[in-house]
């Protein structure tokens, strides 16, 4: 079960785009919605270390994260939970990254021929992963309230 598990939640975290990551801080608890892309059960996403929940990472590592589409009726609902650490990535690790993220968002891929405004933007961002210590796959469509853990 738990290899199956696996294939269900890696081809979930590739076939959808956005997380909603949460964070703690010294202004308090907050969320926000990133793009990312997986390797494994690692989320890697990109942000502006000025913003709210990057700071709230640099002083508390702990985030929760879902994804899931956004679902019309309760029976459908499908989704993935996680709870882990959050840490800005550099080096290899970003290389790494910015490669899977490219291939994921061809407009990062291809960052010569986008516009202005997106090669400027992406020069005031740094990339981030979460690497989760636990991790649930939501399946109301197998049987309603089905949360099945994933062992890390």
């Amino acid at each position: 079960m738990k290899e199956a598990l696996c294939v269900r939640v890696h081809d979930y975290l590739r076939e959808h785009h956005v997380a909603t990551l949460a964070t703690s801080g010294s202004a308090g608890i907050w969320a926000a919605a990133v793009f990312y892309v997986s390797d494994g059960h690692t989320l890697y996403f990109l942000s502006a270390p000025s913003s709210r929940h990057c700071q709230n990472m640099a002083s508390d590592a702990r985030v929760a994260v879902t994804v899931q589409k956004d679902y019309a009726d309760w029976p459908d609902i499908k989704g993935v939970q996680i709870e882990g650490v959050g840490s800005e990535i550099a080096g290899a690790e970003e290389d790494h990254a910015r490669q899977l993220y490219g291939q994921k968002f061809s407009l990062v891929g291809k960052l010569a021929l986008a516009p202005a405004a997106i090669v400027k933007a992406m020069a005031k961002v740094r990339w981030y992963k979460v690497v989760p210590q636990r991790l649930y796959f939501i399946d109301n469509s197998s049987a309603f309230g089905q949360r099945d853990e994933l062992p890390i």
